[in-house]
């Protein structure tokens, strides 16, 4: 017999839970506590099953009758009720969970724990709270392409068309860490390529030939400036690292008697612990400037703030100070004024100059080849290199 509203309501609490039926399948189950459960009895691939429906007075007589001729036309076509229904509450918690913005702090994290370079992840946070401001709220897998191109858009109006390239490229990144982690499809960001216009690439300013050389040297021997500038000038000419690589160097980094510098993995662009052999010259300066801020942990820090090192302006402004436009050279330039000058002398194994650059790629065995291989002939080579320079900056 159906069951009645009046027959729900009137159940009795008793000690053990107990079922009534209201036909096809479908009972209220009453529990010891008091609460009355819907649940549908039905057979799926040959195996009985449960379905919960609600409870009542939540779920009303006629709605959990509705949710049965629900359940009924499901399994006409072959659907499983139970997986149903676990889907969509998967979906809702997706919806609700899996946004943009939690996806992304997810990937910044794993960044984190895998010590990427800290100024990498201070840059892709800022893109992401950029694109946030469109697509924090939003769920990963709801995102389209045309929601993406909105901060894009806003950013390639002020004419950053650098950072709007890079946004895109960030946002993908969170898209493929979602398809990574199944909780999203696709990546929207690929469909945008093209769409935002491409920046006039400036390669970074450099001076390679030998003679203009010279007089950079001398200029530089010549500045006028805080010692932990002039200090730090020198030394991009006698080691040419990457500017972040130096300005953000710790004291602990160098052993002056054994004459090495060991650049850490999570300072280092190619993520690898990258050692590089000090000139005599090289490790002259390093002491002068010990033994002007040896209490200090950073090599070279800030006057305005002496825990935190120099600004990354610091270097570029000393070189406008001496008349170098930004057109003519950069502190970066350093880098390429070597390596020019290093292959053009034909003295060098080329992988060694790169190995010394930390351009060295490929798998693990193949790094530590480079570097046994080639590290005596680097420890030469920067010894001639200081030699090169010495002989004409005064």
């Amino acid at each position: 017999m159906p069951l009645t509203d009046t027959q729900i309501r009137n159940l009795k609490t008793e000690a053990r839970a107990y079922r009534i039926s209201d036909g096809g399948g479908l009972f209220v189950e009453a529990s010891p506590s008091g609460t009355k459960f819907w649940r549908l009895a039905y057979r799926f691939d040959g195996k009985q099953k449960l379905l919960a429906l609600g409870t009542y007075p939540e779920t009303s007589l006629a709605r959990a009758r509705e949710k049965r001729q629900e359940a009924k036309g499901l399994l006409q076509n072959g659907i499983d009720p139970s997986a149903k229904a676990k889907a969509d509450k998967e979906e809702r918690r997706a919806l609700a969970e899996d946004t943009f913005l939690a996806l992304a702090e997810e990937l910044l994290a794993r960044g984190e724990r895998e010590g990427r370079a800290a100024i990498t992840l201070s840059k892709k946070r800022w893109l992401i709270g950029l694109a946030a401001a469109d697509l924090g709220a939003r769920p990963i897998r709801e995102i389209t392409a045309a929601e993406i191109l909105k901060p894009l858009r806003r950013l390639e109006a002020k004419g950053h068309y650098e950072s709007a390239i890079r946004m895109r490229a960030v946002v993908g990144q969170v898209f493929r860490y979602a398809i990574a982690t199944a909780r999203a499809e696709n990546d929207p960001t690929f469909g945008l390529r093209g769409a935002v216009t491409t920046p006039k690439v400036n390669h970074r300013a450099a001076i390679t030939e030998r003679d203009a050389f010279h007089e950079l040297v001398r200029h530089v021997w010549a500045y006028d400036g805080a010692p932990e500038t002039q200090a730090a000038l020198k030394l991009m000419v006698l080691l040419y690292p990457r500017p972040g690589e130096l300005r953000l160097a710790w004291w602990k980094e160098f052993d002056l008697e054994k004459r090495t510098w060991t650049i850490p993995e999570t300072r280092a662009k190619m993520r690898r612990q990258h050692v590089k052999p000090l000139s005599a010259a090289a490790v002259a300066i390093l002491k002068d400037l010990q033994a002007l801020n040896s209490k200090r942990l950073l090599v070279f820090p800030s006057h305005q703030s002496p825990g935190k090192p120099i600004s990354e302006n610091t270097l570029n402004l000393a070189l406008r100070r001496m008349g170098y436009t930004r057109e003519e050279l950069t502190s970066h330039g350093f880098r390429a004024s070597a390596s020019s000058l290093l292959n053009e002398s034909g003295k060098w194994h080329t992988d060694a100059i790169e190995a010394e650059l930390g351009h060295v790629g490929g798998d693990q065995v193949r790094k530590a080849y480079h570097r046994a291989r080639y590290w005596d002939e680097r420890v030469r080579m920067a010894d001639w290199w200081a030699e090169l320079i010495l002989s004409d900056p005064e």
